[in-house]
């Protein structure tokens, strides 16, 4: 799946073991808080959440843009240390999907 990482730490520290952590994964950095790569796998991305878990403190700010997720576009945010998901279906019309 293609997985976008955006960055908004809360010190110096965060963001270098942040930026070393997505480096170590594979993640290309494409901004200066933006890091990307189009061949995450379900296990590599419940492993990733893990290691930022590892390296954030409540300051810190991580939002991952994830497609595909079972046919939909999800939003991943970590913030205060709480993980929440959002999940973008495509619309459904008269009962078909479009």
């Amino acid at each position: 799946m293609f997985v976008s990482v955006v960055l908004d730490p809360g010190g110096e520290e965060s963001a270098r073991q942040l930026a070393e952590l997505l480096a170590t994964y594979g993640f290309e950095k494409v901004q200066r808080a933006c890091w990307e790569s189009a061949t995450v796998s379900d296990q590599i991305l419940l492993r990733l959440k893990q290691d930022i878990d590892n390296v954030t403190d409540y300051y810190d700010a991580v939002r991952l843009y994830q497609f595909p997720v079972d046919g939909a576009f999800a939003v991943t945010v970590l913030g205060k240390k709480k993980w929440r998901r959002i999940v973008i279906k495509p619309p459904v019309r008269n009962g078909v999907k479009k």
